[in-house]
């Protein structure tokens, strides 16, 4: 099972020379967790080049008093490296990434490292669980196939 049929390719992207508190704004009106900080290419593509979670906001600068968000830039705050997953990697990888790295995100790129889509935890246990669920069924379906069939 690849990523990329799983992830959402809406993305929401950011500079990394944009204010915190525009990246704040950008979530509240896009109804988002997190913003993928971005550069071009020359070919008019973006490669993801770090991510900044609400989470991030307000652990990281809320609650330690960062006075004047407006003057921070979102790339200035990033404290972590990007790890990215290409679109062709399996489920089970990029969990197994998910959890190495000890995030919930992570961008999804192309073989030439542009940006594609966004994978969060919360899509993967959806896939996970219809997975199970329709295990769960087949169970069940077992079970009529071999009574229909009885004389």
């Amino acid at each position: 099972m690849a990523i990329g049929q799983y992830c959402c390719r809406e993305i929401v992207a950011v500079s990394p020379t944009d204010s915190v508190a525009a990246a704040a704004r950008l979530m509240r009106d896009y109804h988002v967790g997190d913003l993928v900080l971005v550069e071009p290419t020359d070919e008019g593509d973006v490669i993801p080049v770090g991510i900044i979670t609400d989470r991030d906001i307000v652990l990281d600068l809320v609650a330690n008093d960062e006075s004047d968000l407006s003057r921070m830039a979102v790339g200035d705050f990033q404290r972590r490296e990007l790890i990215t997953v290409q679109e062709q990697e399996d489920v089970f990888d990029v969990i197994a990434k998910m959890r190495l790295g000890g995030v919930r995100r992570l961008p999804v790129v192309n073989e030439r490292g542009v940006l594609v889509g966004i994978i969060a935890a919360d899509d993967l246990l959806g896939v996970l669980a219809d997975g199970l669920h329709d295990l769960a069924r087949l169970a069940t379906c077992q079970g009529w196939l071999e009574a229909e069939q009885q004389p």
